[in-house]
């Protein structure tokens, strides 16, 4: 059985993620900061009748807990398929380039940026040894530099610069991981979700926890020839070719 790893994974889109890989037959590892929180998440999938599922303690923000995590997942297993970085965090509505503290900035890189780079490096062994490896980092069409220059344009009015520069960073870290990754079997991506029904958006959106965990899994399962080091956003920017870093 193929095995996956989502952080974030105890509700909203990282536990959808979790559902839909589990009924494409891969066992889940639910990664959650709060085990309570996290068991109650595959207790609420187990009454689905799924049972390939298991919650793990990750705070991606601790280096102890991510090496804690690695350990136990690698006694469970020595292979690891698929590596969603799901878990992230907005860093509030009102923030301002002119007023946004240090403080601010550190803590949402801390989770949007260094936690994925962390929980990534932690368990590429395990990655490596997959016939066919996946690492999908979870970001948004708001990290989009080609959309978000253009300041004149009110679709793009809404602006969250804490938020959306940890994001942009993101996406820099997934276009390095595929180039370090070259030439091998992996592939990573970065995908926008949409903008979804759940507690990060006050339950606002155009998009389902269903839809947006669909989106993510398509890129969790590419085949051997799908693409690697690319940004998707199939909500804002239908066609691939045409998405903007």
């Amino acid at each position: 059985m193929k095995s996956a790893l989502v952080t974030g994974a105890n509700k909203g889109i990282g536990l959808e993620v979790a559902k839909q890989l589990a009924q494409q037959g891969f066992f889940v590892y639910l990664g959650s900061r709060n085990l309570e929180n996290g068991q109650a998440a595959v207790w609420q999938l187990n009454a689905l009748g799924l049972t390939n599922l298991e919650v793990i303690q990750l705070d991606v923000t601790r280096p102890d807990s991510i090496r804690a995590a690695r350990a136990t997942i690698g006694e469970k297993t020595p292979v690891l398929d698929v590596l969603v970085n799901n878990a992230g965090i907005s860093g509030g509505a009102a923030q301002s380039a002119l007023h946004a503290t240090p403080e601010q900035f550190r803590a949402v890189f801390e989770t949007n940026l260094f936690g994925v780079a962390g929980v990534t490096q932690a368990f590429i062994d395990l990655l490596e040894k997959a016939p066919q490896p996946r690492i999908v980092n979870v970001t948004t069409a708001m990290a989009s530099l080609t959309s978000y220059a253009d300041l004149d344009n009110e679709q793009f009015a809404y602006r969250l610069p804490v938020y959306q520069s940890s994001k942009a960073a993101l996406n820099m870290y997934t276009i390095h991981l595929a180039h370090a990754l070259r030439g091998t079997a992996f592939k990573v991506n970065a995908v926008c979700p949409g903008y979804t029904q759940t507690d990060f958006t006050g339950h606002q959106g155009s998009s389902t926890a269903a839809e947006a965990g669909q989106r993510i899994v398509k890129y969790a399962l590419l085949a051997a020839d799908g693409p690697t080091g690319k940004f998707f956003s199939e909500e804002y920017f239908p066609a691939p070719a045409t998405c903007p870093w």
